[in-house]
């Protein structure tokens, strides 16, 4: 999906459909993938969508060219003479970047990314917000914000401390420390790193697993580990009852059980 009327230099989004999988696309190589406003817009169009559609089992995101993403455009954003008005980013923000991540971190479909080159500011926190991530060993993650001089968003605050603790994060967002693919999988900040080489061949051989698997399970299950982060564990596990009681009625379930009494692997269909 390539907006009309947007100009070359502010990139675009591809949105392809690729059986039960969607594919997004980072298009802004000259500018290593940094989203303008109209990218955030087409990826909060395309996740709204996607949310509702029972035909898809997967998304997968990536960038085109040598990097994954550098974050928010921010020169492009505060570009032009006039000034916005007093609160500007609290009415903007929280439809844009900020809708970006709660749709990736809530949908119930598997997130993917897969990450080579840079990921940085928004990009890295695109990552956070995905449910899996393979990058190159030598891909980077970095939080610049406060080099920058303000004070991060996009709910790494938030994500990163449970991804990687603490201690971890401090040093991520306070020093700015930038970490690499094979470290961000020893911390748990992603999923797998492998050579740059494999990254495609690994995301496609998680992705196959995925897009095969019971959908709806798999959406409840990535709904109580979110609810899980802020609960006591018999909120959680009252939560996990309703989740059950749901997986039940499907129809993958039944074909789990058939599968498990014959003795064969299971042939889901996502319903």
């Amino acid at each position: 999906m390539r907006r009309a009327g947007a100009a070359v230099t502010e990139g675009s989004v591809t949105v392809q459909r690729d059986g039960a999988l969607l594919r997004l696309t980072l298009e802004r190589p000259e500018r290593r993938n940094a989203l303008s406003p109209p990218m955030t817009a087409t990826l909060v169009e395309a996740l709204t969508a996607a949310a509702s559609d029972d035909t898809l089992r997967a998304i997968h995101l990536r960038g085109s060219g040598a990097d994954f993403c550098a974050g928010a455009d921010w020169v492009a954003t505060n570009a032009g003479d006039r000034r916005p008005r007093t609160g500007d980013l609290v009415r903007r923000v929280p439809q844009a970047a900020h809708r970006v991540i709660e749709l990736l971190h809530t949908i119930q479909l598997p997130v993917v990314c897969s990450v080579q080159g840079r990921a940085v500011g928004l990009g890295c926190n695109l990552v956070l917000a995905a449910d899996f991530t393979v990058a190159a060993a030598d891909a980077v993650f970095w939080e610049p914000f406060l080099e920058r001089g303000f004070s991060p968003d996009s709910g790494s605050t938030w994500l990163l401390p449970r991804l990687v603790g603490l201690a971890r994060a401090r040093r991520m967002l306070l020093l700015g420390e930038k970490v690499d693919g094979a470290r961000a999988e020893a911390w748990g900040l992603i999923h797998r790193a492998v050579p740059p080489a494999e990254v495609d061949s690994a995301a496609e051989e998680l992705l196959a697993w995925l897009t095969n698997g019971p959908t709806v399970a798999i959406g409840l299950t990535k709904q109580a580990l979110n609810f899980g982060q802020a609960a006591t564990l018999p909120q959680a596990m009252n939560q996990e009852l309703f989740n059950l009681e749901l997986s039940c009625r499907t129809s993958d379930f039944k074909e789990g059980l058939a599968a498990f009494e014959q003795r064969r692997p299971p042939e889901f269909t996502g319903r």
